[in-house]
């Protein structure tokens, strides 16, 4: 039974670590969690300003980002907000941790 448990589990980080290392994939993603990771949050809108890409471009980046649980949206009508999800951050620093070890 024990080994069950370690084969599902190593099963688990491994592909929650997969899915995070595709997520970081694109240069453009990696920038929007140094940005992210350097404010308490922001809309897309102060993306656009930031990084010389298209709303739909931003957008885009950021729903793949939100698909991996690397960051949370917030609505506040009519905009989103967006920052690093905390416990979700932390679980990739540690998966990835591990997987330098």
């Amino acid at each position: 039974m024990k080994r069950n448990i370690e084969t599902i589990i190593y099963k688990e980080n491994t592909e929650a670590l997969a899915k995070i290392a595709k997520a970081l994939g694109h240069p453009t993603r990696i920038a929007i969690l140094k940005h992210l990771d350097k404010q308490s949050c922001c809309f897309t809108g102060d993306l656009v300003d930031v990084f010389p890409l298209a709303q739909s471009t931003i957008s885009q980046h950021l729903k793949e980002l939100k698909n991996a649980g690397l960051i949370q949206g917030e609505l506040e009508p009519p905009k989103i907000k967006y920052c690093i999800n905390p416990e979700n951050w932390k679980a990739a620093k540690l998966l990835f941790q591990q997987f330098f070890e």
